[in-house]
């Protein structure tokens, strides 16, 4: 098992994760705090995927607050803790939640794009602290292989060139996180 920490850029988040190869595939489990639209949050979260790297579940909590649960079938199926089919994100293989650089770690290493590939997909953009569920548009391009890839939020026009270690977990997303303890 592995622990690493990031720093918000935005304001004065941090996030802690503990992330497991198993053989089934790969689970994390992570605490952040953040602030978001000038609110305050703390955010308890985990996510599971199958070797692979699609997302078979993921559940999430505000604390004080909303709570979300999710499971795919890893083929773009999802429901809720409840069992209820989520039509709006059919077809999505990953999901984002906007809190956590963790998450683009899912379609990076699930892609395997070549260098100077360029693939677009559809995700299930999961916004905090509110926890609402949107079909999002994205894109990712392999800049340098196993290191650096472009990440495009088409959705909102948004592009970062993502580095990355060895287990693709960002560590510099520019504008955003940063992996501590910080290179100097």
């Amino acid at each position: 098992m592995r622990e690493l920490r990031w720093a918000s850029e935005e304001g004065d988040g941090f996030e802690h994760l503990a992330f497991e190869a198993r053989a089934d595939g790969f689970a994390v489990e992570s605490v952040l705090v953040g602030q978001r639209y000038g609110k305050a949050y703390g955010l308890h979260y985990k996510v599971r995927s199958d070797e692979q790297w699609r997302t078979t579940y993921a559940w999430l909590k505000i604390v004080g607050g909303a709570e979300l649960e999710l499971h795919g079938d890893g083929a773009g199926h999802w429901r809720d803790g409840d069992g209820h089919v989520l039509k709006a994100i059919e077809g999505c293989l990953d999901i984002d939640i906007a809190a956590t650089p963790y998450t683009n770690t899912l379609p990076i290493r699930r892609l395997q794009l070549a260098e100077g590939e360029r693939k677009p997909i559809s995700v299930a953009y999961i916004s905090t602290p509110d926890l609402q569920v949107t079909r999002a548009e994205q894109a990712y391009s392999c800049i340098e292989l196993n290191r650096v890839y472009r990440y495009e939020g088409i959705f909102r026009n948004f592009t970062a060139d993502l580095t990355v270690d060895e287990d693709g977990l960002v560590i510099d997303y520019p504008t955003l996180f940063t992996r501590l303890p910080r290179e100097r």
